[in-house]
C-alpha cells in the first residue's frame, strides 16, 4: 500500500508539530515538507526532527503550492492554523483542489461547508478529532433526538479549559450545547465558562502542570429544579496525541474518498468513526 502524502499546515503550532511527529513515526504516510503558516510568524523554516520544513506566508503560497505538487505529487492538506484563517483557508484549499481535513475551530462554519460542496474537492470538518469524544458526542445526539425534553426544568452548567494559546471557545463544548438545548435545556453559548489561566486551572481545576500547556477539561452539570438530582458528565485529557491519532484516521478516510473520485461531499468524524462513504 502506497504512502499518503500529508502537508499539515499550522506550523509551529504546538497541534501542528504534534500531527507532524506522529506522521513521521508512522509508515502509512510522508510528510510534505512545507506548511502553510500565518503572517505573524517569524523565519521561513522550522526544523522538526531531521527534516526541515518550509514555512509558506500567505503572500507566496499560490505559485509555491502548484511546484510541490508538480515535485511531491498529491497530498491531503490538514489544517491547524488559526480560527481566523479558517474560510480563506478552505477557499485556497477548494481553489488548488487540495482535499483537506479542517481541525482548527472557529470560523464561519456554514460557509465552511458551502465552501466545499460547491468545490471539486471532499473534506473531512470536525471540531474534535478525538474518536472517544466523539463517540460520546454521537450517543449525546442519539439522546437528543431521541429524547426530546429529557432535562426540562433542569439547570446547566458548561465548563471548559484549554491551554491559553486557544483563542476561541471549545468547538466542543458548542455541539453539546444544541444537544441539550433540544432536551429540553435554555442555555446559550456565551455561557460557557470559559478557562485560560493556568494559575487558576492548575490550583481550581487540578490540572497536571505538566499539561497546562496541552489539555481540554470538559464538565457538563446538569441539577434538577429541586435540587435533589444531579447528572454530571466529564472528559478531560491530557496531552494532544489523542487529538493527532484521530487526525491521521480522517486522513486516510477521506485519502479512501479522493481515490473513489468524490467532490463536493464534507464529511465528520462520525462518517470516519464508521467508515461511511
Amino acid at each position: 500500500m502506497s504512502r499518503i502524502n500529508v502537508m499539515v499546515n499550522g506550523i509551529p503550532g504546538n497541534m501542528a508539530v504534534n500531527v507532524a511527529k506522529h506522521i513521521l513515526a508512522d509508515d502509512r504516510f510522508t510528510l510534505v515538507p512545507c506548511s502553510l503558516t500565518g503572517p505573524e510568524i517569524q523565519g521561513t523554516e522550522y526544523n522538526l526532527e531531521s527534516i526541515s520544513i518550509r514555512l509558506l506566508q500567505p503572500e507566496i503560497r499560490d505559485g509555491e503550492i502548484e511546484e510541490i505538487v508538480k515535485t511531491k505529487g498529491a497530498f491531503i492538506s490538514v489544517d491547524y492554523t488559526h480560527p481566523s484563517a479558517v474560510n480563506a483557508n478552505a477557499e485556497f484549499y477548494c481553489q488548488h483542489r487540495l482535499p483537506f481535513v479542517m481541525g482548527t475551530t472557529g470560523g464561519d462554519r456554514e460557509q465552511l461547508q458551502k465552501t466545499v460542496q460547491s468545490s471539486a474537492i471532499a473534506a473531512v470538518i470536525a471540531p474534535n478529532m478525538a474518536k472517544q469524544i466523539v463517540g460520546f458526542q454521537a450517543m449525546m445526539e442519539y439522546a437528543a433526538g431521541n429524547f426530546p425534553g429529557l432535562f426540562e426544568g433542569h439547570t446547566l452548567e458548561i465548563k471548559e479549559s484549554h491551554q491559553k494559546g486557544k483563542a476561541d471557545t471549545s468547538g466542543t463544548a458548542k455541539a453539546m450545547v444544541r444537544y441539550f438545548n433540544q432536551m429540553g435545556l435554555d442555555f446559550a453559548e456565551d455561557q460557557i465558562v470559559k478557562e485560560r489561566d493556568p494559575e487558576i486551572q492548575a490550583s481550581q481545576w487540578g490540572i497536571p502542570q505538566n499539561y497546562l500547556t496541552g489539555h481540554g477539561w470538559h464538565t457538563y452539570a446538569l441539577t434538577s429544579a429541586d435540587q435533589t438530582v444531579r447528572f454530571e458528565f466529564s472528559h478531560n485529557v491530557n496531552g494532544r496525541d489523542v487529538y493527532a491519532r484521530g487526525t491521521l484516521d480522517a486522513v486516510r478516510y477521506l485519502q479512501a474518498r479522493v481515490n473513489d473520485g468524490t467532490a463536493g461531499n464534507v464529511y465528520s468524524m462520525i462518517d470516519v468513526l464508521q467508515n461511511r462513504s
